[in-house]
């Protein structure tokens, strides 16, 4: 990587488990999970579409594809950030989440943001 990455984008996720939605007894467990999307580069850049890969406990794996996220397609200026909540349904009271957003900077450069991988995990689930 050069010194400065024009294209470069940095994610921070937190997560949390939503019992009021969750039903433990019929394995449904429901999580909602907030990302910031910062562009620590120096071109803007908008998010075209994004690429999940969630793992439960039981190593069912989901992949979800589709167009921007929460029904947009921000475009985020240097220096900025845009940040949305989402959420995800497992069978199992901890998984793991991963992926990729897919960019396209105004210089028509098109690049992928690594999403690195996070844990999903009712409270007191994990030690």
């Amino acid at each position: 990587m050069t010194e400065h990455d024009p294209h470069r984008i940095e994610i921070t996720i937190r997560t949390s488990y939503v019992a009021s939605q969750s039903a433990p007894a019929s394995r449904r467990y429901v999580f909602a999970y907030t990302v910031t999307i910062t562009n620590a580069g120096s071109v803007p850049a908008r998010l075209v579409t994004r690429h999940w890969v969630i793992t439960d406990a039981n190593d069912k794996i989901q992949e979800v594809r589709g167009d921007g996220v929460v029904g947009e397609q921000p475009h985020i200026a240097p220096g900025t950030s845009f940040e949305y909540t989402s959420g995800t349904i497992l069978e199992t009271p901890v998984g793991i989440m991963r992926g990729s957003y897919q960019l396209v900077a105004d210089d028509g450069t098109r690049f992928d943001a690594e999403i690195p991988a996070f844990t999903l995990s009712v409270p007191r689930t994990l030690h």
